[in-house]
């Protein structure tokens, strides 16, 4: 089952552990000072979807399984970080292998909530950040050049492919690029990015934390710049979390599609333009290969029908092949050899 999991990453003091005390309920450490949290907390939220309780209804199913979001929170990020400062390095490499990334910004003003900075100031916060990301990478994207380099003095051309990859990546983390925010090179060194599996290159979501009212314009204007995903939410009052995990979703180009039957009701999620084969090794490996076909019907026509019989009788369940695109709702039978 394709698993998200999300890294929440910050300066020091900007609602990261409150946002991962919100999101799974889970008691940890919130103190007013940097390093509070010293290992990544890690949290299982599932994710909310009403329409995975209506299946169950219809079925009367025994249980139900809900998608799931892996949240990792790990101690606040200072200046130098890359290079241990603030143990910075062992808490870069907690979430090196998340599937995205929650860059939380503070823009509240709350003098008694000490700054990391000194003073409040989103757009050099964000700036930071970036920074210690950026110089993180380049040193992972250093070591694997010099090691290709010298695999390449061979003239081997897959070695040589190779080599001038990773230095097209390095030049884009020298200049202080993103590489999640440059979709040419994503394509073009996709590979090797898999690979070195760069915190840069993952894709970001930004929560603004705070009032709308709270938001400068410059801030605005550069998350527009860099057609960022963001979100503004007050974290210090009560919060309905269901728009970030949707947003992340979102972001990741995911989508979810539901089984349903006496014994379980259950949802599971894939990226968007799986076909049908892809969706059934989800929920069993061996299913891929073996895959025949597909019974599916969208999760609203299955509700409103009342029931598979129904469906079936109404001409609302369709046979697809192995070319079928999943939709986000369908409700599957898979038949497989």
């Amino acid at each position: 089952m394709k698993k998200l999991s999300i890294g929440i990453v910050g300066l020091p003091n900007v609602g990261k552990s409150t946002l991962f005390k919100l999101l799974t309920k889970q008691d940890i450490v919130i103190a007013n000072y940097p390093f509070a949290t010293i290992d990544p907390n890690v949290g299982i939220v599932s994710v909310p979807d009403e329409r995975l309780q209506k299946l169950t209804k219809l079925s009367n199913s025994k249980k139900t399984v809900p998608a799931v979001v892996e949240f990792y929170d790990i101690a606040g990020l200072v200046k130098g970080a890359n290079v241990g400062e603030g143990l910075g390095n062992q808490f870069l490499s907690h979430i090196r292998d998340v599937s995205a990334i929650v860059h939380l910004v503070r823009i509240f003003k709350d003098s008694t909530i000490i700054h990391v900075e000194g003073e409040t100031n989103p757009l050099r916060d964000l700036e930071i950040i970036h920074t210690e990301l950026q110089l993180k990478d380049l040193d992972t994207t250093e070591k694997a050049f010099a090691k290709a380099e010298a695999d390449a003095r061979g003239g081997k051309k897959e070695f040589v492919e190779k080599r001038d990859l990773i230095a097209e990546i390095k030049g884009k983390l020298t200049e202080g690029k993103m590489i999640s925010s440059d979709p040419a090179t994503i394509k073009k060194c996709e590979p090797v990015l898999k690979e070195l599996n760069l915190l840069t290159s993952k894709p970001e979501l930004f929560l603004l934390n705070g009032e709308k009212s709270d938001v400068p314009e410059e801030l605005t204007k550069a998350l527009e710049a860099m057609s960022a995903s963001y979100l503004v939410m007050d974290l210090s009052k009560e919060n309905k979390l269901d728009s970030l995990i949707q947003k992340a979703y979102e972001v990741l180009n995911l989508i979810s599609f539901f089984t349903t039957g006496e014994d379980e009701t259950r949802a599971w999620t894939i990226s968007s333009g799986a076909k049908a084969p892809e969706a059934a090794g989800v929920i069993h490996t061996d299913f891929e290969e073996k895959f025949i076909r597909a019974e599916v019907i969208a999760c609203d026509k299955l509700i409103e029908a009342g029931g598979w019989a129904i469906a079936k009788q109404k001409g609302w369940l369709r046979i697809e092949g192995k070319d079928y695109l999943m939709q986000d709702g369908d409700v599957v039978v898979v038949r497989h050899g």
